[in-house]
């Protein structure tokens, strides 16, 4: 899951919500879009909580660039949630804006529950591998340096 991915997932969707809404289809018909566009969003709003404090082991330029990149995203996300804002109020009045929202809550808990949790799951294995590593080369190195001196103790 990376920033670029989920603002192209965003985009598809919102593209797809905003010929719906100007063709005249009804909101509830609209459901996948809708869910695509709510399960984008929270992603990015994981993307945007995990980039505020980053693994230790995932320091440098690389997290600056993606803080960079979810910055945009959330701001193109804005962007489109105030222009679906207005079609939806426009096209089904504040119900249909209402509704979206409900969605949009829907999706965030499940993605929250299901996906998101997944992610943080592998980011703490990831962790714990890289900590055993470090742990496992440093017991290696002082054995080998205990090694080493008695090897010359013992010459």
């Amino acid at each position: 899951m990376d920033p670029i991915t989920v603002i192209a997932t965003a985009s598809a969707a919102y593209n797809a919500l905003k010929k719906g809404i100007a063709i005249g289809r009804e909101l509830q018909d609209m459901g996948s879009q809708l869910a695509t566009w709510a399960g984008a969003v929270s992603d990015l709003e994981f993307l945007a909580k995990k980039a505020e404090n980053p693994p230790w082991w995932k320091v440098g330029g690389n997290v600056q660039a993606e803080a960079v990149e979810i910055f945009a995203a959330k701001k193109r996300i804005q962007a489109q949630r105030d222009e679906l804002k207005t079609y939806i109020q426009y096209s089904y009045g504040q119900s249909g804006w209402d509704e979206l929202l409900r969605i949009e809550a829907q999706v965030r808990k499940r993605k929250q529950a299901t996906e998101h949790r997944r992610e943080e799951m592998k980011e703490l294995a990831t962790t714990i591998v890289v900590v055993t590593l470090v742990v496992l080369a440093g017991v290696a190195g002082l054995a080998l340096l205990a090694f080493i001196l008695w090897s010359a103790q013992q010459k």
